[in-house]
C-alpha cells in the first residue's frame, strides 16, 4: 500500500484485562482494524517503554512482553508473535536525525501497551511490529515534533499507533464504578477532545490545565497523543474520535484517528462500536 498514506491513531488501552474482554472499546479497535488497509508495518508508540533515550526496537522477532502483575495467569499466557523489522528500524532512526535513535536489537520486544490493543485490531500478529520508546527527559514539544516528523512513514505504508490514555490517575480509581468518570476526568478529557478535533498543535498547552496534575500524575500515559497530535499537524488537519468513554471514575478510553471518516456512536448503547470507512487517501496498567 505504498501508493496511499497509511492512518494513524491513538488508542486508550486502559487494562490489561481488555486484552481478554469483549467491550465497546475493542469492537472499535477491531473495526478499526478491520477497515484500514493492510500496512507494511506497523509503529507503536506504547506508554509502557519509558526510558531516557529515544530508541526503537531493532529485533527480526520481538519477544511479547508481560510488563504487569497482579492479573490472571491467562493474561500471562497471551503471546503476540508479530515479527519485527530491522530494516524498517533503520529507516525510523534515519528519518529522524538529527535526533539520535538507538536500535534495540536485543532488550525490549512487545509490551502490552501494544499487544493489549493489537491482539484486537491484527489479531492475526502476521504485520511486522516495531516500537518507539518514550524519552522521559524530553518535554512535550519534543514529542510533538517528534510526531510530526514519523508523518512521511505514512507514505510508506506504515501505520503509526499511540498507546495510551488521555487520563491515567490510578490512585483514585474506583473499582465499583467500572464505567464512570469523576468530574474533573469528564473536564479535562472534553477539553483535550477539543483541542484535537480542531488545533492539535496546541495539544502541549493542557499542561497548564487546572486539571492536568490530576488527571495525569506522571506523563507517560499522555505523551503517546502527543505522537498522534504532531502527525496531524504534518498532515495539516485535525483527529477525528474513534470511541469515546470512561473506566473507573480516574480513566479515559477515549480514542482518535486520522485519515479514516469515524461515524460516531450515537446509539448510547452498551457494546456498540462506530464504523469506521478509511478514504482512498513495566508494573501499571
Amino acid at each position: 500500500m505504498t501508493d496511499k498514506i497509511a492512518p494513524a491513531a491513538f488508542l486508550g488501552h486502559g487494562s490489561p484485562m481488555n486484552t481478554l474482554t469483549s467491550n465497546r472499546f475493542t469492537e472499535a479497535w477491531q473495526s478499526f482494524g478491520a477497515a484500514v488497509p493492510r500496512p507494511r508495518a506497523i509503529l507503536v508508540v506504547s506508554a509502557h517503554w519509558y526510558i531516557t533515550a529515544t530508541a526503537v526496537t531493532a529485533m527480526a522477532q520481538p519477544r511479547t512482553i508481560h510488563d504487569f502483575y497482579g492479573f490472571p495467569q491467562e493474561l500471562f499466557e497471551v503471546q503476540y508473535p508479530a515479527p519485527g523489522s530491522p530494516e524498517i528500524a533503520g529507516e525510523i532512526a534515519d528519518l529522524l536525525q538529527p535526533h539520535w535513535v538507538g536500535l534495540d536489537r536485543d532488550s525490549w520486544g512487545l509490551d502490552h501497551g501494544t499487544w493489549s490493543v493489537l491482539v484486537h485490531a491484527f489479531p492475526q500478529a502476521d504485520i511486522p511490529v516495531l516500537q518507539l520508546s518514550i524519552n522521559a527527559s524530553q518535554s512535550f514539544d519534543y514529542h510533538l515534533e517528534l510526531g510530526a516528523k514519523l508523518a512521511p512513514l505514512r507514505e510508506k505504508g506504515i501505520l503509526i499507533i499511540g498507546s495510551g490514555n488521555v487520563v491515567h490517575n490510578l490512585g483514585e480509581i474506583d473499582w465499583k464504578a467500572p464505567d464512570a468518570a469523576f468530574d474533573w476526568n469528564r473536564r479535562f478529557d472534553g477539553d483535550v477532545k477539543e483541542i484535537m478535533t480542531t488545533d492539535p498543535a496546541r495539544l502541549p498547552s493542557v499542561q497548564k490545565h487546572p486539571d492536568y496534575t490530576r488527571s495525569v500524575p506522571t506523563d507517560e500515559h499522555f505523551i503517546p497523543l502527543l505522537y498522534l497530535a504532531g502527525l496531524a499537524v504534518a498532515a495539516n488537519r485535525p483527529a477525528e474520535v474513534l470511541v469515546e468513554g470512561f473506566s473507573m471514575g480516574s480513566l479515559s478510553m477515549t480514542s482518535y484517528t486520522l485519515g479514516c471518516a469515524a461515524q460516531p456512536d450515537d446509539s448510547n448503547t452498551r457494546g456498540a462500536s462506530p464504523i469506521i470507512g478509511v478514504p482512498g487517501d513495566q508494573s501499571n496498567t
